[in-house]
């Protein structure tokens, strides 16, 4: 209890803190909305997952509201980085360039071409299952970025797979293995690569978001 205390404490001071040091220069809600923001990745590494998302969410949104003009800035860079890498990443030029404000992709019902892609979006969604995929080639490069994300990954054990992937805020999973909280980072390649007959790289990036890979 008197850790609790002492650790709540220490939060009120450093609240006091940032709004004495920074009041001049950002707003109130930008500093309430990074302190959800933080409270909410806390909860999520002790593993009270929906209550850190909602605190996150609600961080998030007031971030958003009151720094409109920075975060149009932020998807910008992130459009102008996309396509920078997105011609770097292909070993071919014949890519499927997507790019949406909202997108939802149900890769998860039936088959699907699986191919060399550049997927961008502010907001997005993806359920895919590689074992309902159809390769178009042996070697497949997947590259997806935006601002936030929901993305699941199902993977046969017979693919080559590789993973580059950073998320901001949030968290990525590996089978049974997850990095939950700020800067997360993952850089995989799976033991059978190299003799798979079938390989694909992923190389994934948000600001915010989950981002899964399952094998299966």
């Amino acid at each position: 209890m008197e850790r609790r205390k002492t650790a709540l404490a220490g939060w009120v001071l450093i609240v006091i803190g940032l709004l004495a040091l920074f009041h001049q220069f950002i707003g109130f809600f930008t500093i309430v909305a990074l302190i959800l923001i933080f409270a909410g990745v806390y909860k999520m590494q002790k593993d009270r997952l929906k209550k850190g998302y909602m605190l996150a969410a609600i961080g998030g949104v007031l971030l958003v509201l009151d720094n409109l003009v920075i975060f149009i800035g932020i998807t910008l860079i992130s459009l102008g980085v996309f396509y920078y890498k997105a011609r770097k990443v292909q070993p071919h030029g014949t890519a499927m360039f997507k790019q949406n404000f909202m997108s939802n992709y149900k890769w998860d019902e039936g088959p699907w071409t699986l191919r060399n892609a550049n997927i961008w979006h502010v907001l997005g969604e993806m359920d895919a299952d590689l074992s309902l995929a159809l390769p178009e080639e042996r070697e497949t490069v997947f590259y997806m970025q935006g601002i936030l994300g929901d993305i699941d990954f199902w993977i046969p054990e017979y693919y080559g797979v590789e993973v580059e992937a950073v998320v901001v805020f949030g968290q990525i999973q590996l089978g049974r293995d997850m990095d939950v909280g700020v800067l997360n980072r993952l850089v995989w390649k799976s033991p059978n690569y190299t003799e798979s007959e079938y390989k694909v790289k992923f190389i994934v990036s948000y600001v915010a978001g989950d981002v899964r890979f399952q094998f299966i």
